[in-house]
């Protein structure tokens, strides 16, 4: 999946607007993060202990799955302004490898005198249960 990122000014988000776009969550995405960060715990590197563990399968790491609102921000809202703030992260559920997640973000406040917008963050698994959530600020830059 590639995006085109769009660039959105400013006075073109509007409260209510919402963005999204669909991730594969698979093997191989899961190996590149651990690699690229270091963090190879078992419960993302090895089935069998997974399953040991109670779970499905490998799970992804928490920040690989948040880390993808950067697309949302960057690619979608506003994509091209986009200079991230802030952004916090509540793991409601694990994400097992293997599924397609859905990202959604939506504007919740725009602080005009800033140029700054606040967007909830979202990520669903297949069944539309909440895998991660929280807020993002997002400076819109000219």
């Amino acid at each position: 999946m590639t995006l085109t990122p769009r660039n959105l000014e400013f006075k073109q988000i509007k409260v209510g607007d919402t963005f999204s776009f669909k991730k594969l969550i698979d093997d191989e995405l899961i190996d590149r993060f651990a690699s690229l960060v270091g963090d190879y715990n078992p419960l993302h590197m090895d089935t069998l202990y997974a399953r040991a563990n109670g779970f499905e399968g490998r799970l992804a790491h928490g920040l690989l799955v948040g880390s993808l609102f950067s697309t949302l921000v960057g690619m979608l809202c506003p994509g091209r302004r986009a200079l991230y703030l802030s952004q916090n992260l509540n793991f409601k559920k694990p994400v097992v490898a293997g599924r397609k997640m859905s990202i959604k973000g939506e504007v919740l406040d725009k602080f005009e005198s800033l140029g700054v917008i606040k967007l909830k963050t979202v990520v669903y698994d297949e069944k539309e249960d909440v895998a991660v959530e929280g807020e993002a600020l997002v400076k819109v830059r000219s």
